[in-house]
């Protein structure tokens, strides 16, 4: 399908970009920031609902061929991440960079499908907006700033 390549492509581009020489939470901070900013993006036009629905079935096809993404959780604001993060060490590096470009390439898919491809330039810009500058790093303090995907997981674990 020309469309599931176009998204292989801009979501490899971004990980070739951004996931390189990144720890196993690295790589989940990354997957963190990249589908909240595609989760708000497509929220306005799709609502919680429909969005959930759509996430609900990539992580059923996602946990099939990678099962340690089970943990993850789809929420009213967007895909949960705590636990991931919490067994990510567990997982090779490689099959954790494998998994996440999975979920984001089959959401672009499925969602593009679903709705003709509409969203598909607005959500390729904003994953390729995401910058590894913005993805906490292992030397930096526990404290994540505040508002960010990784901060509002450690709050809401509190």
């Amino acid at each position: 399908m020309a469309e599931e390549n176009e998204h292989e492509a801009v979501v490899s581009a971004w990980m070739g970009r951004v996931a390189p020489g990144r720890s196993a939470v690295q790589l989940v901070d990354l997957l963190d920031r990249a589908f909240g900013a595609m989760w708000e993006r497509a929220h306005l036009p799709l609502g919680e609902i429909t969005l959930a629905a759509i996430v609900d079935r990539v992580l059923y096809n996602a946990v099939e061929t990678h099962a340690f993404l089970s943990v993850l959780k789809v929420e009213p604001s967007g895909l949960r991440c705590v636990e991931l993060r919490e067994s990510a060490a567990a997982v090779s590096d490689h099959q954790l960079a494998e998994g996440i470009r999975f979920i984001l390439v089959e959401f672009l898919t499925v969602l593009g499908s679903l709705t003709a491809e509409i969203l598909t330039p607005a959500l390729h810009a904003k994953l390729s907006s995401i910058a590894p500058d913005e993805v906490r790093r292992e030397s930096d303090d526990a404290q994540v700033g505040v508002g960010t995907p990784a901060s509002k997981d450690r709050e809401d674990e509190s």
